[in-house]
């Protein structure tokens, strides 16, 4: 038997002496193909000792103030004969009481990945102001035409010639249509009376995936792995994500031109307040009950009126209605809990304020407590559109996104047991990096079982939306989704179907042709509206923007009465090149005929790159589900990964999952064969 020790945030828990506790370990599984796991346990029961009802704080006993919380998860270790086995989260399930004495507490233990999402809890994109608002501007003509001008690669913010409710022709003919409802044509003519093309805004800027990334690792103290998550990967870094927030035009919360109060200085004062500056937002991580004094104060002589919204995590807590003057904003005036605070100033003039500062005095005991200042000085509210990031990336939460991201990859998440960092790579890659453990003399060889590997007849790998207008056409044309794969293995087999569903917008972009003489242009665009050709809402678009410097001109509109024209414009695609010799890598699941090109040359889809070789695994006839007991030694306890392959009998096996007992050591392995 093997000494199984337990702690929960450092405190060592007592055990039952006859408690099986079981940890289930799996990464990928054949019958949840989509799907990132995490370690877990069943949940298992806890004596109530005196050391565990003290360090549970009599948890069965609602009457006791600030006692242990058991909404949330807590830091979590296991240790098998005194050296660390696994770190991860315990959350108290509840108390069992016999004779109204308490009994048992019920916890579960979870593998360290789980905390991603812990850490992020509910947060929408909208959370991640520290990095995302560095990236503010302003929403005008002459930026709107500069960033359709912007190398993306060197480029964070860009815009894309994607509308939001025009449609787009290109026509040079004599007396070309260039007053038709809903239709813009951008064929540049300087003569008068053609003030006709793009106006800048039916477009809209978009972002860097990476950046969000970033965001999303600097908001929650997180640190992914540059394995996939690099510049020197194009078919990521290159990504986009269109800032599409609501359908049709552009507009600021609220109707006035707002501004984000940034200009902060920059303080790490976490030990001591619990809050911590950045120059745009007040990080607040204290227990808010110790915020003696929590103001926020706006300094000015104007007497022209304003409007004051705070924010938490991007979502308002109080708005001080139309004010003019020195304004004065106490805890008192909103709910006090632990995020991100920015202030954000609406108002029809320029205003100009002598200083925009928080007093905060946080008491750390009875008779310790620490006050902290953070101020702008002179802050300026220009009446200009700011394009807030926060305010008009897609309203979707931050899990969400990175499921959604992961799916299209086919990316894998671990922790590093050593370093914290959280591992992330594409499966493929997952599994190369593996090394092999013979466990053939640690098998029971009294009981094998051997199942059918495939539980599925068809697996469909799609995007949630292809519901805008040619990417619905396609579909009633084809009788498929635009880029979606349905692989069967060119089989009819038995069993269910599966589906591989990203949360994302896929669009199917025109390349334009000359309405005079049918002659292609350079030109390609997104047209994002539903299939009666309105302005739509829609899932968060992912595109790789591609720059045109030496092609088809464009007609770009900067007013309703006057045009430019533009030799250089970023074109959004599905193909990280527009050359398939250059680069064939592009974000269908299947092998679409090229917007652009209008043939299939470009062959390294979502799928055929991430999915393929386990999927066909797994549909190889010669395949199976085996199931083994074996009594794995400390030595391969300690170190296997779920990479590994396991050896048994000069065969290789991939771990479909493990669950061990972690007192005996006995494993249930489910193992798929290795091809």
């Amino acid at each position: 038997m093997q000494k199984l020790q337990l702690y929960i945030e450092g405190q060592e828990l007592d055990l039952f002496k006859d408690e099986t506790v079981s940890l289930t370990q799996t990464i990928q599984n054949v019958k949840e193909i989509s799907k990132v796991f995490a370690d877990f346990s069943k949940t298992f029961s806890l004596p109530a000792s005196k050391n565990n009802n003290k360090i549970f704080k009599h948890y069965y006993n609602f009457e006791i103030q600030n006692g242990f919380d058991g909404r949330t998860k807590k830091a979590g270790t296991i240790e098998l004969n005194g050296l660390p086995f696994r770190d991860g989260k315990i959350k108290l399930e509840g108390v069992d009481l016999k004779n109204n004495v308490p009994h048992t507490y019920r916890i579960t233990f979870f593998g360290s990945t789980v905390q991603i999402k812990d850490l992020i809890g509910e947060d929408t994109l909208s959370a991640l102001s520290n990095v995302l608002d560095l990236h503010n501007t302003i929403y005008s003509p002459s930026l709107i035409q500069a960033g359709l001008s912007a190398n993306p690669l060197t480029t964070d913010l860009i815009v894309p010639l994607i509308t939001h409710t025009t449609r787009l022709i290109y026509d040079s003919s004599a007396g070309h249509a260039h007053d038709v409802p809903n239709q813009q044509n951008l064929f540049y003519n300087s003569a008068g009376g053609h003030d006709h093309g793009v106006q800048w805004d039916d477009l809209k800027y978009a972002i860097r995936l990476d950046v969000i990334i970033k965001a999303i690792e600097s908001q929650y103290g997180l640190v992914f792995s540059d394995d996939f998550f690099t510049s020197t990967n194009s078919s990521y870094y290159d990504l986009f994500i269109w800032l599409h927030r609501k359908k049709g035009a552009v507009e600021s919360p609220g109707g006035l031109n707002q501004s984000l109060v940034n200009g902060f200085t920059n303080f790490d004062d976490l030990s001591q307040t619990q809050t911590v500056m950045d120059s745009n937002a007040l990080g607040v991580f204290g227990i808010t009950n110790k915020y003696l004094q929590f103001d926020l104060n706006l300094l000015t002589a104007s007497s022209d009126s304003y409007i004051v919204s705070l924010q938490r995590n991007g979502l308002e807590v109080y708005n001080s209605g139309s004010v003019s003057g020195n304004l004065n904003i106490t805890k008192s005036d909103f709910t006090l809990q632990n995020g991100n605070y920015t202030i954000l100033i609406s108002a029809e003039v320029n205003i100009t304020f002598s200083d925009i500062y928080w007093e905060i005095e946080y008491r750390e005991s009875n008779v310790l407590s620490y006050t902290k200042t953070y101020a702008t000085s002179t802050y300026s509210h220009q009446n200009v559109f700011s394009f807030i990031i926060t305010q008009q990336i897609p309203d979707v939460s931050i899990i969400a996104f990175l499921t959604s991201v992961f799916k299209t990859f086919n990316l894998t998440a671990y922790v590093d047991k050593d370093t914290s960092e959280i591992i992330v790579k594409p499966l493929d890659d997952f599994y190369t990096t593996g090394v092999s453990y013979d466990i053939t003399k640690y098998v029971d060889t009294n009981a094998r079982t051997v199942n059918v590997a495939l539980p599925y007849r068809k697996i469909n790998f799609e995007y949630e939306d292809t519901e805008t207008f040619l990417a619905k056409i396609h579909g009633q044309l084809f009788g498929k989704e635009w880029g979606k794969e349905q692989y069967t293995n060119g089989e009819k087999l038995d069993g269910g179907i599966y589906d591989v569903k990203t949360s994302f917008s896929h669009l199917k972009y025109e390349r334009l042709l000359n309405v005079n003489g049918g002659a292609s242009t350079t030109i390609q665009y997104g047209y994002f509206v539903n299939d009666n050709q309105e302005a739509t809402y829609g899932k968060p678009l992912l595109f790789y923007p591609v720059k045109q410097t030496s092609g088809t001109t464009i007609s770009f509109m900067p007013t309703d009465t006057s045009h430019i024209q533009l030799s250089s414009y970023n074109i959004p695609s599905n193909s990280l090149s527009l050359v398939a010799a250059t680069n064939t890598a592009n974000i269908n699941f299947f092998n679409e005929n090229n917007e652009y090109t209008g043939n299939s040359a470009f062959t390294n889809t979502l799928f055929q790159v991430y999915y393929s070789n386990y999927i066909t695994n797994i549909f190889n006839p010669s395949n199976r589900i085996t199931k083994v007991t074996a009594y794995l030694p400390l030595r391969i306890l300690y170190k296997f990964n779920l990479n590994d392959t396991f050896v048994i009998n000069s065969n290789n096996y991939l771990i479909n999952s493990i669950t061990t007992n972690l007192q005996d050591g006995k494993s249930s392995i489910e193992l798929l064969n290795k091809y």
